[in-house]
């Protein structure tokens, strides 16, 4: 009997309510449907982005281009920078594990269900609240990194600055939020026999991650907190000229900058480790390799973030030491990259979508990883930073490796999210299109860089020999954007009439296979119980398991089986209860965007601001009050 049809009729249905329409999703806290909110979110503002690319594209297609004024430009890239990283990159990550985690290490939900949903809120109030400074006075003008002095009232005397400092403090908080709510759900809330070592690879670099963003991001906050003093309040942090040091900001962002990189890149790493066994039908080579080794990569990531400094005359020594700490990181990276190839060596490749952008990963990200060997040379750094190959090197590893690794993700779990299949005929079409377009666009900056292009800049002499280059690149960019479209085509046709996804369309070894696509509000009937890092091949094909080696002990089938695996444990049937949606994370994370707005314009419009200040706090304490109240109703003690 298939697994899938094993899950039905199994236990009554949990005691909660699902509201129906807009409700439901302005009240859920059910992490599938936070997750699906972060990747649609995320999704849009990643489309923004592109079009900030583009339009930059097309401005630098050819000389003396006038597409752009130099201030639009400015506000250009800086938002594209701060887009992609923050709104687009970060939430996708974020999306999929919301939506995986729980599912594959056979939990019902996150640990802090309430909390996640404030989180997503406040994720998509600080994307709009970046968004509104377009329509207000002009967008950031300053870049994604935001360097000190120019960031000062006398440099950027518009609003755009305070709103880059809200919007991204709101999105800090939520990424906090989000990361201590994966630390406690995967090591409190794994299935019994799930021990770290039999955690998915996925599970394993997201928890990773979120140790990163605890670390990581208090820093940026805090920096961020000085700068909105500087600006309104008359501190002096990053003064020169009042005793500040402009070069403490280089150092506080990029302390959170360079972990960023690896925020952004493990969990995609993590999804490589999942669709190659999966495609090549054998597990993982390495395990332990590719586990450790991502928390080699966390903890070497917080030694390495003054290479982006090289040019500010930080000293021989410091140079020598962060040169040899960024050579040192990339042993770990490419540990797993030896141990995917390893992985699919004389294994039975299936080459669907998902493997496609898998094996594309690897390729791209090797070539990215390469010129950043390349910077971490202090030497050859200090000629090369602030050109184009920079922006090469970046593009390579955060497009190249982070977007293929995502949509290797999505094509994989689409199914399980959706209950429907994508086509798999379009998606090959937009893999090709997208690899030969992504290095049309931007393998030609390597060569534009090293001819002397700087970044940044909005116009250039026919005379300076960048003009194929660039044109190249523009050609690039919009057949990337062609791409995408069909990607967008693709997932809204196959939504509304693609063919319909059994429980485990790709015959997967990890527990989301275990459930039906989309899985029940509940996830799983019975908590299932875990006796090897790949329960379902191990439980539908047992003969195979002294062949691949393993040695751990085979499945033990005692008693009926649900879900696939076996439940020894009578409170397992205890009735499931999970909580209520409620409107109050969204209410908390309104009342904290008014205070934003109360606090951007409180030196220009006192009175009014501070009341704006008063009414934020208000409808933070309505919505904590509503919160503290749901909380305590809806408490598994109060409830039975």
């Amino acid at each position: 009997m298939a697994i899938a049809e094993r899950t039905a009729g199994t236990v009554s249905p949990p005691s909660v309510s699902v509201r129906p329409g807009w409700a439901g999703w302005l009240s859920t806290t059910d992490h599938k449907r936070i997750g699906i909110m972060y990747l649609v979110s995320a999704f849009v503002f990643f489309l923004i982005g592109g079009i900030e690319a583009l339009l930059m594209r097309i401005q630098l297609g050819t000389p003396n281009n006038t597409f752009l004024t130099p201030d639009v430009y400015n506000q250009m890239f800086t938002m594209h920078g701060t887009t992609m990283i923050f709104l687009g990159l970060m939430p996708l990550n974020v999306g999929l594990g919301n939506y995986m985690v729980p599912l594959m290490i056979g939990a019902r939900d996150m640990a802090f269900p309430r909390l996640n949903a404030l989180s997503i809120w406040l994720f998509i109030f600080g994307g709009l609240m970046l968004y509104v400074s377009f329509f207000v006075g002009g967008a950031p003008n300053v870049g994604w990194f935001a360097y000190a002095p120019l960031t000062q009232k006398q440099f950027a005397p518009t609003a755009g600055v305070d709103y880059w400092i809200v919007g991204i403090g709101l999105t800090g908080v939520a990424s906090i939020a989000g990361a201590l709510n994966f630390i406690v759900t995967i090591l409190n809330m794994r299935a019994p026999g799930m021990t770290l070592n039999r955690m998915p690879l996925f599970v394993w670099m997201q928890l990773i991650v979120a140790f990163i963003l605890i670390f990581a991001f208090p820093v940026l906050t805090v920096a961020t907190i000085q700068l909105l003093f500087d600006r309104h309040f008359g501190t002096r942090f990053f003064l020169p000229n009042l005793g500040g040091d402009a070069v403490l900001w280089q150092h506080l962002f990029w302390f959170f900058g360079h972990p960023e990189v690896y925020i952004l890149i493990l969990p995609t790493m993590g999804i490589i480790s999942e669709v190659l066994p999966t495609f090549s039908r054998k597990p993982i080579f390495g395990y332990a390799f590719v586990a450790y080794s991502g928390v080699a990569i966390g903890f070497l990531g917080f030694l390495v973030w003054a290479h982006h400094m090289f040019a500010v005359g930080l000293g021989p020594l410091a140079n020598a030491f962060f040169g040899a700490a960024s050579f040192l990181i990339a042993v770990p990276t490419g540990v797993k990259i030896f141990n995917w190839l390893a992985t699919m060596w004389q294994g039975s490749l299936h080459l669907t979508t998902s493997m496609l952008y898998a094996i594309g990963f690897i390729g791209m990200f090797i070539i990215g990883g390469i010129s950043g060997i390349t910077l971490a040379s202090p030497p050859i750094n200090v000629q090369q930073t602030d050109s184009y190959y920079v922006v090469a090197h970046m593009h390579y590893v955060l497009f190249g490796g982070a977007i293929q690794g995502i949509f290797a993700g999505i094509f994989y779990w689409f199914p399980k999210m959706t209950g429907r299949m994508l086509d798999e005929r379009l998606g090959k079409w937009q893999f090709w299109l997208m690899l030969i377009s992504f290095n049309l666009t931007f393998f030609p900056m390597h060569l534009s860089g090293n001819a002397g292009m700087p970044r940044r800049i909005y116009t250039y002499e026919a005379e300076m020999g960048w003009n194929l280059w660039n044109l190249i690149s523009t050609i690039g960019s919009l057949l990337l954007a062609v791409a995408f479209l069909i990607f967008l085509w693709n997932v809204l046709t196959s939504i509304r009439r693609g063919p319909i996804a059994p429980a485990d369309p790709w015959d997967g070894a990890t527990l989301e296979w275990a459930v039906s696509s989309p899985p029940p509000v509940y996830n799983f009937a019975v908590t299932p119980r875990v006796r090897s890092r790949r329960p379902l091949w191990d439980e539908k094909y047992p003969h195979l398991h002294e062949v691949n080696g393993s040695h751990e002990a085979p499945v033990v089938r005692r008693g009926p089986l649900h879900d696939g695996f076996e439940r020894e444990t009578p409170e397992a049937m205890e009735p499931i209860h999970l909580p209520s949606p409620t409107y109050a994370p969204l209410i908390v994370s309104v009342g904290i965007m008014i205070l934003g707005f109360g606090i951007i314009y409180l030196g220009d419009f006192g009175l009014i601001a501070a009341s704006a200040m008063l009414v934020g706090l208000l409808i933070m304490a309505a919505g904590i009050l509503s919160w503290v109240r749901i909380s305590h109703v809806d408490s598994p003690h109060h409830a039975h």
